[in-house]
This record gives C-alpha cells, sequence and structure tokens, in this order.
C-alpha cells in the first residue's frame, strides 16, 4: 500500500450505529484510507467516552450528532433513525463547504443512508455501500415478524443496492445477497472481511484475580441482546451449576446494549449471579484482561438466518488471543473458526454447557485449537489481509 493510491481523493464516511473510533471495522478502513493517501472525514453518533462534536484522531476528522435515544421496539428505531438521518445530512453539508467529499461510504444498519446518497448523486458524488448486516434478518430475529415494518426494511435493502455504485460485504453469503437480492453486478461486490487488527489484540500475562477464586474462566465479548444469546448462555451456566454441580467455573460477560439489565436480572432469578459477571462497556485494557485470562471463550449468537449469514467480529479475536471457542453450528461461524472451536446443537443450552466443561477438561484440546486459531488469524483472517481488498473496492468505485 502506498500514500499516493488516493492521494487528492476525498470521502465521507457515515456510520450511524456506534461511534468512533469505538467501531473498529471502521476505524480500521478510516485509517487504511488515510495510509493510502486518502483525506477522511467521519459522521457518526456520540457515545459514552465520545462526546465531542468535533476531533481529529490519527488524521481522521470526525464529526459527531446527538442520538436521543437508544432503541428497542420498532417504532423506537424509526425514531432513532430519523434523527440520526437528519443530524447526518446536516454535518454531510458541514464537510461539504469545508473539506469536501468525492464519495459516500454508508455503512448500515440502518438501510436509509442511501437518501443522502441519492442526492449527492446529483452532483456527481459516487456512493458506496458498506453491509455490516442484513436488516431484513436483523428485524426478524428481534421481533419475529414479518409485518409492514418488515417490507418497508425490504425496500430500503432494495433501494440502498441500487443507488450504490460499489459495495462491499463482510462476507460470502453477504456478496450473494447484494447480487442476488440487492441485484448488483458481481464485479462491483467487494468481500472485505473484519479481520482483527493484531497491533490491537495483544497476548498478555492473565489476571487470576477475575476468575474470583474459581479454577477456570468463560470469556464473551459482544453485545448484550436478545440475537446475541446471552439467556442461552446463562441457561447453560444454570446448567452448569445447578445440574452437573460445577462450582470451579467463572463467567466474565463483556459488552453493553439494551438487554443488560434484563441479563443481569435473569443470572439472578437463575441462581447463577455468584458465577457471572457483567462488565458493561469498558475499555479496551479491561476487554483485553478477561480474554486473555479466560480459558475459553464462547458466541452463544441464537441459530437463525440473520447469526447463520453474519461473520462475528469476537470470533476472530478470540482466535487472535489463541482462545478455543464454543459456539452454535453456523455457516459463517464455521468458516471463521474451524477447527478451533466445538459446536453446539442448535440453541441447545444443555449441549452448550456439556462442550465448555468437556473442553475446559481437555486442556491438550485447548492448547492445540488455540494454536489452531492463532494460526488462522496470522495467515489469513487479519485487517492486513483485507486491506488490498478495501482499496480495490475503492479503485472500482474512483477509477484507479
Amino acid at each position: 500500500m502506498t500514500a499516493s493510491a488516493g492521494k487528492g481523493r476525498r470521502v465521507l464516511i457515515i456510520v450511524e450505529n456506534l461511534p468512533l473510533p469505538f467501531d473498529r471495522r471502521v476505524w480500521q478502513e478510516s485509517k487504511t484510507l488515510v495510509a493510502a493517501g486518502y483525506q477522511v472525514s467521519v459522521v457518526c453518533p456520540k457515545g459514552k467516552g465520545y462526546e465531542k462534536s468535533y476531533e481529529v484522531i490519527d488524521d481522521v476528522h470526525i464529526y459527531r450528532h446527538p442520538l436521543p435515544l437508544e432503541a428497542e421496539g420498532a417504532v423506537g428505531y424509526a425514531l432513532e433513525y430519523a434523527s440520526a438521518l437528519f443530524w447526518e445530512f446536516m454535518l454531510s453539508l458541514r464537510v461539504l463547504f469545508t473539506r469536501g467529499f468525492d464519495a459516500i461510504h454508508a455503512c448500515n444498519p440502518p438501510d436509509t443512508i442511501f437518501i443522502i446518497g441519492l442526492f449527492y448523486k446529483l452532483f456527481g458524488k459516487r456512493y458506496l455501500f458498506d453491509h455490516h448486516d442484513i436488516n431484513p434478518e436483523l428485524y426478524d430475529a428481534k421481533f419475529g415478524r414479518r409485518d409492514f415494518f418488515y417490507k418497508v426494511i425490504c425496500w430500503l435493502e432494495r433501494m440502498t443496492f441500487k443507488t450504490a455504485d460499489v459495495s462491499i460485504a463482510t462476507n460470502e453469503s453477504y456478496r450473494r445477497i447484494a447480487i442476488e437480492r440487492g441485484g448488483m453486478a458481481p464485479d462491483k461486490v467487494f468481500v472485505v472481511r473484519s479481520g482483527p487488527d493484531l497491533s490491537r489484540l495483544k497476548v498478555l500475562p492473565p489476571a487470576p484475580e477475575l476468575k474470583r477464586g474459581r479454577q477456570y474462566l468463560v470469556g464473551y465479548v459482544g453485545v448484550m441482546g436478545k440475537q446475541e444469546g446471552i439467556d442461552i448462555l446463562l441457561n447453560a451456566v444454570r446448567y452448569i451449576v445447578h445440574d452437573k454441580k460445577r462450582t470451579d467455573i467463572y463467567f466474565g460477560l463483556v459488552g453493553g446494549g439494551t438487554s443488560l439489565d434484563a441479563m443481569k436480572q435473569m443470572a439472578q432469578e437463575l441462581g447463577v449471579a455468584d458465577y457471572v459477571t457483567f462488565t458493561g462497556r469498558v475499555p479496551d485494557d479491561d476487554l483485553l484482561a478477561m480474554l486473555n485470562t479466560a480459558d475459553i471463550c464462547v458466541n452463544p449468537d441464537v441459530a437463525n438466518e440473520m447469526n447463520d449469514k453474519s461473520t462475528m467480529n469476537k470470533i476472530m479475536e478470540y482466535m487472535a488471543l489463541g482462545k478455543p471457542i464454543v459456539q452454535f453450528d453456523l455457516t459463517e461461524g464455521r468458516y471463521s473458526a474451524q477447527e478451533a472451536s466445538l459446536y453446539a446443537k442448535h440453541n441447545d443450552h444443555q449441549d452448550f454447557a456439556e462442550k465448555i466443561i468437556g473442553l475446559l477438561d481437555d486442556p491438550e484440546a485447548r492448547q492445540r485449537m488455540g494454536q489452531i486459531g492463532q494460526k488462522r488469524v496470522r495467515d489469513e483472517l487479519a485487517w492486513e489481509h483485507e486491506v488490498p481488498r478495501l482499496l480495490a473496492a475503492y479503485d472500482a468505485l474512483l477509477g484507479k
């Protein structure tokens, strides 16, 4: 990668659901583009620890807007997205008349940013769609119905792909959706995986105090939401503690989300609160301490159409740190982890628990699987392997 590749090119990245630099994928993309010579501006929401309306970090100019609520219901999401769209457009005008941009790089969810893209395409701007989530499947996973809002989401997805000059997908499943459901030409869809940044994910000595006096620690990092299967994991913990009488295992759950308080309450009701820590959203140092101390890591994502087709960043982060994994047998999860993971029956908390126990009781398997995962990330899945693909997508968008 040379710094001259993007010289003179200006890009505006719009992301709605997380602030920068907290959104790791978008942050890696931003820094990669800067290193290639692009002038990068980013519009994103404010969040805890990221309250400044404007700042420059590593030559990335970040413009943050307020997000009045963190939605749960369908109506709440509509209000959140409408507010975000307003602020995204207003801040895009600010960028246009100050730094300028030649292309918009829009990151979903939601699939509403194409409205801004359509406006700027009238003035010759190019539009790249960065496909993070398959929103029809996400809506179905969250609410379990295909109603009026579901149909609207399907229409928004079609319009997003129709507007895009180029699309980047996080895996082959998403690429097929862009081509088959979105109608995009295959040569305009590029797979750019969310590979971990190995300069950030450092293997460090464990912090024994995180085990709270138990022999083993099981780690989890991710969102505390319905489709993430935290309720399934807590039922697995109940089975381990109360049915299998294993009191030597502790669980460290890192992450925030709309269901965090509900999951804490559920742990109390199941009688396992003394075996689980919910840290909430924490700095990287605390996250790395938990994962480096963990003997194994878990991904309890519910087996559904959404999760089957989605690549979860936590899987590759676990692998980068040499941690063996237990998860349900999902297409993209298996593609990422391969032999670095054990695979439980779909949504079966008892089988999930048995896999955890079996792996903890087999130190040789843990070591072997951890080494397999680390090698796969280092040789194939780390972000450095995705950089040429991202830059190729930009060449297709703006010309070489």
